[in-house]
């Protein structure tokens, strides 16, 4: 079995390339925008039918985070591999991928759900965990699909094995994403306290796509890492 490492320094060159190459930032934040659109024209579709087909508006925006997520990936491995690394680049090379990514986004979201609804029978402190955990071994799951091209359930189980090769580096991954991912965005909602609900949204979507585009470097790189050592 190789070494185990985490690369530190990968998270810091990180900043550098995605100020360099800003162009990263395009396909989440066209995520985020589809995001604050759902959720502005969501009541509308939503409360004539008592809320129903919410949680469909919510899978969708889901999906569409992370297909966009796995276009910024392709972009950040192309980067980090010395090419061009282009808006173009990854468009054309992406484009021939999202169906493996729009397959592989589906199977994470009924993976977790899954595991959050066997969880639930026990209680929801068990589903919150199930989900955790399925969650970490699928965190490579897009990057499977981006750059190895492994459409659904074999980008799942590309994630596992991926997990399996370097556990602690992957422990470190899962941790700055929900970090900078899902608390970061919370913790400076203080400072646009007084904004508009609208304004304020666009705010906040504006920080999540340049976090998500900040993620794609050290997600890119882990993966190809692993990928091109072998998993074993």
């Amino acid at each position: 079995m190789k070494s185990l490492r985490i690369d530190f320094g990968s998270y810091f060159r990180a900043v550098a390339l995605l100020v360099t190459h800003p162009s990263v930032v395009a396909f989440p934040l066209l995520a985020a925008v589809v995001a604050v659109l759902v959720d502005q024209v969501s009541p509308f579709l939503t409360d004539p039918l008592g809320g129903l087909g919410a949680g469909l508006l919510g899978l969708i925006v889901q999906i569409v985070f992370l297909w966009a997520f796995g276009m910024a990936i392709v972009q950040a491995s192309n980067i980090w591999r010395g090419r061009r690394g282009s808006f173009d680049e990854a468009w054309h090379e992406g484009r021939a991928k999202s169906a493996g990514i729009l397959l592989a986004a589906v199977g994470f979201q009924f993976v977790l759900f899954a595991a959050g609804l066997i969880g639930s029978y026990l209680g929801s402190l068990v589903a919150l965990i199930l989900q955790a955990v399925a969650a970490f071994f699928l965190i490579y799951t897009i990057p499977a699909a981006a750059i190895g091209g492994l459409p659904g359930s074999m980008a799942l189980s590309g994630s596992v094995r991926a997990v399996r090769a370097n556990i602690p580096g992957s422990i470190l991954l899962a941790v700055v994403f929900v970090g900078l991912f899902i608390y970061a965005p919370t913790a400076l909602q203080w400072v646009t306290a007084g904004l508009s609900p609208t304004l304020f949204a666009l705010v906040m979507a504006g920080v999540k796509a340049v976090v998500l585009a900040y993620l794609a470097f050290p997600f890119a790189k882990q993966y190809d890492d692993v990928a091109f050592r072998g998993f074993w």
